[in-house]
C-alpha cells in the first residue's frame, strides 16, 4: 500500500479532515486525531486499543510495532509495505470510530474488524475489537 492510498481510505471516513502537524500529515474526526504518517515515509501511525495493538504486533511484528511515545495509548506504527488494502481500511475505521464522538459514530454506523488479542487464533482477522 502506498501513502497516497491510506490517504484516501482516512478521508473517506465521515467527517475527516488531514492537517500538517509536527511536519506530517494528521487525519482527524472533530480536530481528533486517529491516524498520522508522512508522504515521503513508509510507515503510519493508527490509533488502536492496547488489546488490538497487541493482536497486530503478534500477529506480523513485521508489519505491526508499538508506535514511539504514544505507543502506552495503544497507538501503533503501520509500515504500509506489510499491509493491504483491506486491513487498512479495516485499522482506520476501528480508529476513527476509537476516536470520533459517540453521537457521530450512532450517526455512521462503519463496525469495524480488527486483528484479535491473540495470535494463536484460527481467522484472525473476524473478530470485532473490544472497547
Amino acid at each position: 500500500m502506498k501513502f497516497d492510498q491510506f490517504r484516501r481510505l482516512c478521508l473517506a471516513l465521515p467527517e475527516a479532515e488531514e492537517r500538517e502537524t509536527w511536519g506530517e500529515a494528521t487525519f482527524r474526526v472533530k480536530d481528533r486525531i486517529f491516524a498520522m504518517g508522512s508522504p515521503d515515509g513508509g510507515r503510519v501511525s493508527v490509533k488502536a486499543s492496547p488489546d488490538d495493538q497487541s493482536g497486530l504486533v503478534a500477529m506480523d511484528p513485521k508489519a505491526f510495532a508499538v508506535a514511539a511515545y504514544t505507543g502506552r495509548f495503544g497507538w501503533v506504527t503501520v509500515r504500509l509495505a506489510g499491509i493491504g488494502p483491506e486491513l487498512a481500511e479495516r485499522l482506520l475505521r476501528s480508529a476513527w470510530e476509537r476516536t470520533a464522538p459517540k453521537r457521530l459514530v450512532a450517526q455512521h454506523p462503519i463496525s469495524a474488524v480488527v486483528a484479535p488479542r491473540s495470535a494463536n487464533r484460527s481467522n484472525r482477522t473476524s473478530r470485532q475489537p473490544e472497547r
